[in-house]
């Protein structure tokens, strides 16, 4: 099933996930990757328990709904990681575009500093009074 379809089956079907009482859909993504963590770990025991209780091999309703529900977990998760990850890359890329303006700076200050005094004044006198 794709993640449009698994998520329109959600919020029609109004899964409710186990996080202090029930929680929606919508509400799993404000939660943090620790919380999010801890309502896979519910949810993958109950699959465990929904499996070691059946004597039968056929899937149930409820087990293909635990098995949507982990999957919408993994999911937000993967987003949440992927958001992380691009936000880490994006600090350190800007913090290293920092850096090399510092250095281009510093070097066209001590181009500058190189100049004689007569390319000194001859800039001066391009610059206006």
């Amino acid at each position: 099933m794709s993640d449009i379809n698994l998520f329109e089956v959600a919020t029609r079907a109004n899964y409710q996930f186990p996080f202090r009482g029930m929680i929606n859909v919508i509400d799993l993504w404000d939660l943090s990757l620790t919380n999010l963590d801890s309502v896979f770990k519910a949810l993958n025991a109950e699959a465990k328990k929904h499996k070691e209780e059946s004597l039968l091999n056929a899937k149930s309703n409820e087990d293909e709904e635990i098995s949507n529900k982990i999957w919408i977990i993994k999911y937000i998760v993967s987003v949440k990681l992927a958001e992380k990850k691009a936000r880490e890359d994006a600090k350190k890329n800007a913090e290293m575009k920092q850096r090399l303006l510092e250095i281009k700076a510093k070097r066209q200050d001590a181009a500058l500093e190189n100049m004689s005094d007569e390319e000194l004044d001859k800039a001066l006198a391009e610059l206006g009074e």
